[in-house]
């Protein structure tokens, strides 16, 4: 697996690739069809992220083969949302706390160049899920 560092490389050359915003933004939700929806059980309160216009869940979980990484699951129910969440699983999932809390949230916004393509209640939604990714973390340490 390559390292998160890699890995928010890898999706900004994707992103390097697209001549214009449009295409970026198609991208993010052609990579939304690959993602797995969530049970409905597992769309409860708990497992929803505040501060996000569009509804999100976030699902964390440990797996026996693997237990000091943390795996992420999560759904919404806008195709952009779902997209964005699709590139924090591809950063983020699979991943020790530690490499996750070392992570600036700030710094993959600005490397990905998402500040110029997304509203500012989106940017605050997707630094929600990022933050909720962290908080897990942190609660798994």
């Amino acid at each position: 697996m390559a390292s998160i560092d890699q890995t928010i490389e890898e999706l900004a050359d994707d992103f390097a690739l697209l001549p214009d915003w449009e295409e970026r933004i198609s991208h993010v939700i052609e990579l939304a069809r690959a993602l797995e929806p969530l049970n409905d059980d597992e769309r409860t309160d708990d497992n929803r992220v505040r501060g996000c216009v569009s509804r999100v869940w976030l699902v964390s979980e440990r797996h026996a083969e693997t237990p000091e990484k943390l795996f992420f699951r999560g759904d919404s129910d806008a195709h952009l949302v779902r997209g964005e969440i699709a590139m924090l699983l591809r950063i983020f999932s699979g991943r020790t706390p530690e490499e996750i809390l070392s992570v600036d949230p700030k710094a993959v916004f600005e490397r990905l160049g998402l500040q110029d393509a997304l509203t500012m209640q989106r940017s605050n939604g997707l630094f929600s899920m990022m933050s909720r990714i962290q908080h897990q973390a942190r609660a798994a340490t």
